[in-house]
């Protein structure tokens, strides 16, 4: 299996073994669930991100919230460029 060394100082080490001795696992466990955390919550932003685009991309949607007088959503015309 593919292994990672990753150095880490005295104090943030100390951190670390002190959490996961708080939460009752050991500290390669807690590293490893804080790393799929990490990714998973990258991957989330990264999704909602593009279902953000993907609406703001819409020339209808701009129209609309133009015509119902909301003034800080997409300018009419330019959806396209958003985000």
């Amino acid at each position: 299996m593919p292994a990672l060394n990753v150095e880490f100082s005295d104090e943030e080490l100390a951190e670390l073994r002190a959490i996961a001795q708080e939460r009752g696992v050991p500290m390669k466990a807690f590293v490893r669930a804080s790393t799929g955390d990490a990714i998973a919550h990258h991957r989330a932003l990264r999704e909602g991100a593009e279902v953000f685009r993907s609406v703001f991309a819409d020339p209808a949607l701009a129209d609309a919230i133009a015509a119902a007088g909301i003034e800080d959503g997409p300018v009419p015309g330019t959806a396209s460029r958003a985000a």
